[in-house]
């Protein structure tokens, strides 16, 4: 059994794994790199001959770990695609609303890079096509949760709730030979605890080998209550000052657990209602997913679906799909809450709303995911003032406000409980999808425990099992 390491590796977007073993070959996620530094690596032929593998195992459909599928398909692939059924309907919505972006951001730089007369870094080619991404669909093959689906007569798998997004997943690849059984978990996205809308991550008792996220291994997250106090608190200061509150926002898991908080905290009188805009076609597709897949999701919105209420629905809220619609919300005067994609401010709907807020020290952009490094997002986080939007220079008076508490990924406790659920040691762990200081905190905690053995492999790093 091999493993070769093909992104997310000190580093968190890009999340793709090589595995050969019992006689198949296994691609576990092929994401899209996002830091700008790694832009180039979506450009490379693809490492692995793509004609020679013959599955390919998807966590999630969020980008950093499916976007880069269409390519795969167009370079070769031509396996069966597993994963679960939620995530089976969203992948459509999210590959298509990146391949369109992809051929809109391509056709944009064309036309600046030519008026310009000079070169970007990249073809001002798309990345892929929407009809590459069309040619995906039909090797989509969906996976009950906790049931195992032999590849062969030797190697099984089996998908195990993540607790990160709708649909996400654990995958667990078990391979016989002669002697022995092994096992290898791969986590995908790790969620937190007690979140409002998805059960809690599968845990597990024991591994021969565990391919770990790290995203967030050196902090943690906000309380609940917190949550909710900065958040009122920023839409109350906003409203007061005449300005609006801009939110890049993930169209999957973030726009509907926001849209929850706004419904319960309105309801309570804690917040005004504000007209608030979702304003993201895919966000507003992805809805109506999460309320076609109500079994995937918790309890107590279950609980809220069965009183006859939608959790995503509430007075004021406005859904945006046309570019008509979204362009006319610059122009109205007082405040609204205008959410749009994408999280990172990578592209999209949120540079838009930007250019028109970001110089007015009235409104706040609030940042509820994520950023990695390199991004636009980071960027303004990180306190660059100007920063060049659409090609453009604009100077940051906004003010820029940020809640930790609505990431879907783990924070450091929750890491190590999932790690502490593990009766003994795997005999190997191995942290990707994190930046150094997160994989430093978490190698140094397994260190601490007896007979742990880790390792944050490198990019195009390959192990013997």
């Amino acid at each position: 059994m091999k493993i070769r390491f093909l992104g997310a590796t000190r580093q968190v977007t890009g999340s793709s794994y090589f595995l050969d073993a019992g006689g198949v070959k296994i691609l576990v996620d092929c994401g899209l790199f996002q830091e700008r530094d790694y832009f180039y690596r979506n450009w490379k032929g693809f490492p692995v001959p793509p004609d020679q593998i013959h599955y390919l195992l998807l966590t999630h459909v969020h980008l950093d770990h499916s976007g880069l599928i269409p390519k795969l398909v167009r370079e070769g692939f031509a396996g069966d695609i597993l994963l679960t059924s939620p995530s089976k309907e969203m992948f459509p919505i999210v590959i298509l609303d990146s391949a369109r972006i992809q051929e809109e951001d391509a056709a944009y730089k064309k036309r600046r890079h030519d008026k310009e007369g000079r070169k970007g870094p990249y073809p001002k080619i798309p990345l892929y096509t929407v009809q590459d991404a069309e040619k995906c669909f039909s090797l989509l093959k969906d996976v009950p949760y906790e049931d195992h689906l032999p590849l062969n007569d030797r190697v099984k798998v089996c998908f195990h709730d993540a607790g990160h997004i709708l649909g996400s997943a654990m995958i667990e690849i078990i391979v016989q030979d002669e002697n022995r059984s092994q096992n290898i978990i791969f986590s995908g996205d790790i969620g937190q605890w007690d979140k409002p809308l998805l059960s809690n991550p599968s845990v597990f008792d024991r591994a021969d080998y565990v391919v770990m996220e790290s995203t967030y291994g050196n902090r943690n997250h906000e309380k609940p209550q917190e949550v909710d106090e900065k958040l009122c608190k920023v839409v109350n200061d906003t409203v007061k000052a005449g300005g609006n509150v801009v939110i890049p926002t993930f169209a999957i898991e973030r726009a509907q657990e926001l849209l929850y908080h706004f419904n319960r905290l309105a309801s309570a009188e804690r917040i005004p209602y504000v007209m608030t805009f979702l304003d993201s076609p895919m966000a507003v597709e992805i809805t109506k997913v999460f309320e076609q897949c109500k079994k995937y999701l918790a309890k107590e919105t279950l609980e809220l679906f069965k009183d006859g209420q939608s959790p995503f629905d509430f007075p004021a809220l406005k859904l945006v799909e046309s570019v008509e619609a979204s362009k006319a919300i610059n122009l109205i005067r007082g405040s609204t809450i205008i959410m749009a994609g994408s999280g990172m401010i990578m592209g999209g709907r949120i540079k838009h709303h930007l250019v028109s807020n970001i110089a007015r020290p009235e409104s706040a952009l609030l940042f509820v995911g994520y950023q990695a490094f390199g991004t636009l997002g980071r960027q303004i986080l990180d306190g660059v003032s100007p920063v060049r939007i659409h090609g453009q220079s604009y100077p940051v008076r906004m003010k820029i406000e940020k809640i930790d508490g609505f990431s879907a990924h783990a924070g450091m406790n929750d890491l190590i409980r999932w790690l502490n659920s593990f009766k003994s040691p795997p005999k190997h762990v191995f942290l990707t999808h994190g930046e150094d200081e997160s994989i430093l905190s978490l190698t140094d905690y397994l260190h601490s425990k007896d007979g742990w053995e880790v390792s944050a492999p490198a990019y195009m790093e390959e192990y013997d099992l």
